[in-house]
């Protein structure tokens, strides 16, 4: 019978048994209605179904008349008998929930006694959902406990907290318990520390158990109390200033300031020895992690305390931790809850300290949702500063110690060493011996005698080196943003810099004199001093200036042999043609290419455009590729779609091409706007950016096509790899227009309308400029070179970087000696019509 399995079950020896038996005894009506309602249940679930289910809702409903009536003292016992009864037998899950809420809700008179058992039993359900439910009904009851009471329930109080802490439950729910639990507790124990609060075997937290276990006190107690209650991303102001009051009353600045660095550098803890991290990672998959998900709340306080009541230390350390949980290739599993909570405590220091940390991170993270919270990061430090975010960003270029030629020398037992940004591309780390000799590998006697500098020295190098990119990066992202800037300001944050000064100064520049009546804009050629007196500078554009301005810029960066750190003077041009006037709000000009959609991809995150990834599930048939221009105002939207007919599994193969369109940013949205509206610098950039992208990954540009055999999209490769020229292939035919006539085979070559012509011993050979690919006079047969897979060796000089350049200047330099090639695959195409 249910009333004996009930008694035997609820023993546990303890001062309690005599309750749990009087309760049962009290309400012995109550545990036979519970027995009749199972054996209903379990009738209901064979042939007497319908008659079984009509007699388990009268029963269910003279449970509910009877709980109505009870009064104080049966209602507790009520409560009590159902608790106990509740588990997980053969056939269901019997749980009492909106019971025991209805009574505990109406009854009162609640002993300590009565809450003890209640709290015993609730750590004792197996299902962590059920505990968290049950929890929160003992805990209404434990609420209407006096001072004496709340004392007198302290140990159930602790063992069900550490038992939380423990738990699987979710987290708002959990933390939710928690509060509460720690409210009851500190209001019979103003000094003590909750079991489980602090964690205790993490590395991390072990400032603050050394603290607690030797110092405890009631100040302590609250402060921990208060960083644990943090369980949004960013506190509150209220939280903030009993924050900054409670830390000094217990003195515990740098007390926080340790576990801050402790979170940022000491060891990760190990699955294998300390469990997942998290529910829903099972133990075999061995990782490392810097703090587990039910210490998330404690944590995300400590990173807050400390951007409060730190300095540039924080900040240092608030930079590495957002990198160890949110960078790649770290050691250490991601935690983009922490990662986030430190970016945002960044941008509230309002420490000089932090922007350059907030700006170090944006170079190197690459997780999407912290990059968004980087850039409101950036935007919330600048209103700080009182500057705009583009400012703010430009400002916090970090110049690692270097000296304003982009160089520094450290002096290592009588050899030199020195670190030095040689262009746009290139970081250099070069050891000077005391004979004067140089090297770019460290001699044994600095690897020997000094091992850390040489390894700060090599860990400085790669920070050079991603800031280098970062700025290259944003350097050429202003070509779309036509921004101007006070002389004085752009010579201290752009010319003068250590790292920006170098990519700078090989840019061409426009100025404008200071009280100019004409407002005329004077362009200056790299490493030049600008003319007369310049007032205002901006980015040089090809755009705004004249056709006999920009061949002059040409021909003078190719005579001087001067290499620009990004496509500037031989940039493309795209102006709205009469068909996008047409369409109005979209553009058909690189619609209907077929494209390599892998290498395509790629290709949207190398150039910072986010996209969807097509594929054979619901919405992975439509693409849509964004990347926002001219500072973030405007956005524009590349549209694309598997290939007909492609059934190349999960992910298709090739992809098919279709409209550009553009957004102007209205408020926190979107809207769309006709291409009339668009800046020419934007539709302009953004236009390049997607003829890169089919121009790059069209199945045009694959000389391998014809090897195919019969295929489908054989006639757009035909009419597509030898077409009339994109913009990019008629800017790479008037760079071959001076690079030519300076090679050694410039009498062989003849530029030809779209090709370069060739003249070898054997043949006279066609290369398309967009798609490099080859023809051979007299028949126009085609001929198959696959390019190696290595970079060029650099003997012709290039005014920018272009693959297809150096591959058409290293195939016109192949066929030209014709008669001494050894490839037999390339000779037999040759020769096969001779």
């Amino acid at each position: 019978m249910l009333y004996e399995a009930l008694v035997a079950g609820s023993r546990r020896n303890d001062s309690l048994d005599d309750l749990r038996s009087a309760a049962l005894d009290r309400v012995r009506w109550l545990v036979d209605l519970l027995e009749r309602q199972r054996t209903e249940f379990r009738r209901s679930m064979g042939h007497e179904y319908r008659r079984s289910r009509a007699a388990g809702a009268a029963t269910q409903a003279e449970i509910d008349g009877r709980l109505a009536a009870c009064a104080d003292d049966e209602g507790r016992a009520a409560v009590l008998c159902l608790m106990l009864a509740a588990c997980l037998d053969d056939t269901s899950l019997w749980e009492y929930d909106a019971e025991i809420g209805g009574l505990i809700s109406r009854v009162s008179g609640w002993t300590p006694d009565e809450v003890a058992v209640m709290l015993l039993r609730v750590t004792e359900y197996d299902m962590g959902y059920q505990f968290a439910r049950s929890l929160g009904s003992a805990l209404n009851a434990a609420d209407q406990l006096d001072a004496d009471g709340r004392r007198a329930v302290m140990p159930w109080l602790r063992h069900a907290h550490t038992e939380l802490m423990d738990s699987t439950v979710e987290a708002r729910l959990r933390t939710s318990l928690a509060q509460r639990l720690r409210a009851l507790l500190a209001s019979a124990d103003e000094a003590h520390i909750p079991d489980g609060l602090i964690p205790p075997y993490a590395p991390w937290a072990t400032p603050l158990r050394e603290r607690a276990n030797t110092s405890p006190t009631r100040e302590l107690a609250d402060f921990v109390r208060h960083l644990a209650s943090l369980s949004g991303p960013r506190p509150t102001q209220r939280w903030r200033r009993t924050c900054l009051e409670l830390a000094d009353a217990a003195s515990a600045r740098d007390l926080v300031a340790d576990v801050l660095r402790a979170l940022a550098e000491d060891d990760p803890l190990c699955s294998s020895g300390s469990g997942a991290h998290t529910a829903w990672l099972h133990d075999g998959y061995h990782y490392h992690y810097v703090v587990h998900q039910n210490d998330g709340d404690l944590a995300r306080g400590v990173v807050w305390a400390a951007a409060l009541t730190g300095g540039p230390a924080a900040a240092r350390h608030l930079g590495a931790l957002a990198l160890r949980t949110g960078g790649p290739g770290t050691g250490v599993i991601e935690d983009l809850k922490l990662a986030g909570a430190a970016i945002n405590a960044l941008a509230e220091t309002g420490d000089p300290a932090s922007l350059e940390a907030l700006w170090r991170l944006r170079s190197r993270i690459e997780h999407r949702a912290l990059r968004k919270q980087l850039d409101t990061a950036l935007v919330t430090a600048a209103g700080k500063q009182g500057i705009t975010a583009e400012q703010l960003i430009e400002r916090s270029v970090p110049d690692h110690g270097l000296a304003q030629d982009g160089s520094l020398e450290r002096e290592l037992g009588g050899h030199r060493a020195r670190l030095a940004i040689e262009d746009a591309a290139t970081v250099r780390l070069t050891f000077t011996r005391p004979d004067g000799g140089t090297s770019r590998t460290a001699p044994v006697a600095v690897k020997d005698g000094f091992p850390d500098e040489l390894r700060e020295l090599k860990a400085l190098a790669k920070e050079v080196r991603g800031t280098l990119a970062g700025e290259r990066g944003r350097l050429e992202a202003l070509m779309s943003a036509g921004r101007e800037w006070p002389y004085d300001e752009w010579c201290r944050h752009y010319r003068d810099h250590p790292v920006t000064g170098v990519l700078v100064r090989g840019l061409i520049w426009e100025f404008q004199n200071a009280g100019d009546a004409d407002d005329e804009w004077r362009a200056s050629a790299p490493m030049a001093e600008p003319p007369g007196r310049p007032g205002r500078v901006r980015l040089w554009h090809p755009i705004r200036a004249q056709a006999d301005d920009i061949r002059a810029w040409r021909e003078r960066l190719v005579a001087e042999r001067l290499r620009q750190p990004f496509k500037q003077a031989f940039r493309e041009i795209y102006l709205l043609t009469p068909a996008e006037e047409e369409t109005g709000v979209y553009s058909n000009r690189f619609a209907a290419h077929i494209v390599h959609y892998r290498q395509l991809y790629a290709l949207f995150k190398e150039r910072g455009w986010q996209a969807n990834f097509l594929g054979r599930y619901d919405g992975g048939y439509h693409g849509t590729a964004r990347a926002e221009f001219g500072d973030g105002e405007w956005r524009a939207c590349f549209h694309h779609e598997p290939a007909a007919d492609d059934d190349g599994g999960y992910a298709p193969e090739h992809a098919a091409t279709d409209q550009v369109r553009f957004e102007q940013r209205d408020g926190r949205r979107w809207r769309e706007v006709p291409l009339a509206e668009v800046p020419p610098l934007v539709f302009s950039e953004a236009m390049r950016d997607v003829d890169l992208f089919v121009g790059v990954t069209s199945i045009a540009a694959d000389p391998d096509w014809t090897d195919r055999g019969v295929d489908r999209y054989t006639a757009y490769w035909r009419t597509a790899t030898f077409g009339a020229l994109t913009a990019s292939a008629e800017v790479r035919r008037e760079a071959l227009e001076r690079i030519v006539p300076r090679l050694k085979i410039a009498d062989r070559c003849t530029l030809d309308g779209r090709f370069l012509l060739v003249r070898g011993n054997l043949r006279t050979y066609k290369i398309h400029l967009g798609s490099a690919n080859i023809l051979m006079e007299p028949d126009d047969a085609y001929l198959c070179i696959v390019p190696a897979r290595r970079p060029g060796d650099g003997k012709v000089f290039l005014p920018f970087e272009d693959e297809r350049l150096s591959l058409i200047l290293s195939k016109a330099f192949l066929l030209a000696a014709d008669t001494e090639i050894t490839d037999e695959s390339i000779l037999m195409q040759i020769k096969r019509g001779v």
